[in-house]
């Protein structure tokens, strides 16, 4: 199918969608009825989502909640107060049209309609981040991609974001000139202040010792589209895990463990990883929802280019990227929010293109390889990473205090009452 007819086809299934949420117009808006979904119906109760729910749970008990879940992903938990339903055309017809409320991280199908009086909220599933969206990709960026887009946020009235950064790269990015509500991230107030619960907690139900020390290694979401069809990047795992556990133990001490989480899709490939050596040091939560419940539970953070680095620092993390094809994804990709191609890897700057005047570094280490990697952890220095992080976000404006999930949540509750 070529892109034209590829287009032709969705336009077409855009008009029928439109036409079943006129139908279901019929039915009047509950307003006390929210409706949820996370990235397109894969995903499940977390992000920042969950964290804004639970919030508006808390303050208000009359509300009622929806949450819309692909049938691939059916076996997903949620608490009692929500209600799980499919995530088909008929169903988010149906109660999207009834909802006074939607909450969503990603983008609704095209085709869906909005009705007058309705509030959308979208969260955004990221912060400030490495690799671009929407238009800054350039021809990366295709055209039923920015159709989607501009029909989502075409129908958003308020965009969560947190810094300076999103007040940067909304606009292109992610089509949109609507209101923007700078109130930090939800699901970032876990990782605000004392962590040792967390941490023991996630220990114990992995019956690991209370002072065992895990990293976290989650390599960014990689999907391309083919032919109209998207699927998720194979990945080969290049990383030596022995050796970054060797690494880990000679600087840090303690008894090190790592804890992988890749996309879900590529779960089952991680789990035909084998290595005896360290079988017994290494933890899959490649399913689980809440990525930054996890993250919190955490000693040090590695990926290559996903925007949770940057949340990893918020709590002071020790956080190193391991970019072993920096070039070849920034070709891929169309650009980048740094310069990791070009500049020396221990002096990366913005990109000016779409950063104009910042004259801020990349707070994080960059290896390129397995030794480059051990090389930065060797050289780590938690008094100095703390220092640049501290200048780093307070020079870009970043709100992290723990109160996201009630600023976002009271101003829900003022457009429901």
């Amino acid at each position: 199918m070529t892109e034209k007819h590829y287009i032709t086809y969705r336009k077409f299934k855009g008009f029928i969608t439109s036409l079943c949420f006129y139908a279901c117009r019929l039915f009047p808006v509950d307003k006390k009825l929210v409706s949820v979904c996370t990235f397109e119906g894969k995903g499940g109760f977390g992000c920042n989502p969950k964290y804004l729910v639970e919030k508006l749970h808390e303050k208000d008990k009359s509300l009622k909640f929806v949450w819309f879940v692909n049938e691939n992903a059916w076996d997903k938990e949620f608490p009692d107060y929500i209600k799980k339903v499919k995530n088909t055309i008929f169903s988010r017809a149906y109660y999207l049209s009834k909802s006074k409320v939607w909450i969503d991280n990603y983008r609704k199908p095209y085709g869906t309609v909005k009705r007058r009086g309705q509030y959308y909220i979208n969260t955004n599933h990221y912060t400030l981040g490495i690799k671009t969206v929407g238009l800054w990709r350039g021809e990366g960026f295709s055209k039923i991609a920015y159709m989607v887009s501009k029909n989502d946020s075409d129908m958003i009235d308020d965009l969560v974001i947190d810094s300076k950064f999103g007040e940067a790269v909304s606009e292109k990015g992610l089509v949109y000139d609507g209101y923007l509500l700078k109130s930090g991230a939800p699901r970032d107030d876990v990782l605000y202040g004392d962590r040792s619960e967390i941490k023991r907690q996630y220990r114990a139900e992995n019956g690991l010792a209370n002072d065992a020390k895990i990293l976290l290694f989650a390599p960014t979401f990689r999907e391309r589209a083919r032919e109209g069809k998207r699927s998720v990047y194979s990945q080969e795992w290049t990383i030596d895990f022995k050796g970054l556990i060797d690494s880990l133990e000679k600087k840090f001490a303690g008894k090190w463990y790592i804890c992988v989480k890749v996309h879900p899709q590529l779960a089952a490939e991680f789990e035909d990883y084998k290595n005896p050596d360290i079988a017994d040091r290494i933890l899959n939560e490649s399913h689980r929802d809440d990525f930054t419940g996890l993250l919190a539970a955490m000693d040090a953070y590695i990926t290559d280019y996903s925007s949770a680095c940057f949340e990893a620092g918020f709590a002071h993390i020790p956080v190193f990227i391991y970019a072993d094809d920096i070039k070849k994804y920034q070709e891929d990709r169309g650009s980048l929010y740094w310069n990791m191609a070009s500049d020396q890897l221990n002096q990366v700057g913005a990109n000016q293109d779409i950063l104009p005047g910042w004259s801020q570094q990349f707070p994080f280490a960059i290896g390129e390889d397995n030794s480059g990697l051990q090389k930065i952890i060797q050289e780590f220095d938690q008094g100095d990473y703390d220092k640049r992080l501290d200048e780093f976000y307070s020079s870009i404006d970043q709100i992290f205090d723990g109160k996201a999930s009630e600023r976002v949540a009271d101003r829900v509750l003022d457009r429901v009452r």
